[in-house]
């Protein structure tokens, strides 16, 4: 392999990094699916015919692993071992920001989803009214991981061009 100011030996530990940062989407799932389940635990003692509906803060925190996952993927394919061809500095930091992107607003959503799961799925148990803002809300929360995987997708598309 040919080094070069553009593509050094280290790009590639800089490409492998970004792995790192997108464990905030792990974190921020497992987060939100444990406040939000310790919230159905307790409904599930009181009100057992409230736990499968009380289940849509988990299933949205698993959600936001997805999103980690695809650009895992993605930039994976990018990656080529260093005798095939060149892999450069540009490249390297491109992924290296999709996966803090990615990361860092996956944990803020599964953090997000966790609290309003909690506190959500309490309330719901006194008052079934509450069960739409709390899904609302947890939209909102959804939509903060789904910002950070499109900026991550535009940002690995020009990693490509």
């Amino acid at each position: 392999m040919e080094q070069s100011e553009l593509t050094p030996k280290y790009a590639y530990f800089i490409g492998m990094v970004r792995f790192l940062p997108t464990a905030g989407c792990g974190i921020g799932a497992a987060y939100g699916t444990i406040k939000s389940g310790i919230a159905i635990a307790g409904v599930g003692t009181f009100r057992p015919e409230l736990v499968m509906t009380s289940l849509i803060p988990v299933i949205m925190a698993g959600i936001i692993v997805v999103y980690s996952l695809v650009i895992s993927v993605l930039i994976a394919e990018d990656i080529s071992p260093p005798s095939e061809g060149t892999y450069s500095l540009f490249t390297a930091f491109l992924h290296l920001g999709s996966g803090i992107t990615v990361g860092m607003t996956g944990l803020s959503a599964g953090y997000c989803i966790g609290i309003v799961g909690n506190a959500g799925v309490r309330a719901y148990m006194s008052q079934s009214k509450v069960f739409v803002g709390m899904v609302l809300i947890l939209i909102f929360g959804e939509v903060l991981g789904l910002y950070g995987l499109i900026v991550a997708l535009i940002l690995d598309s020009k990693g490509k061009a």
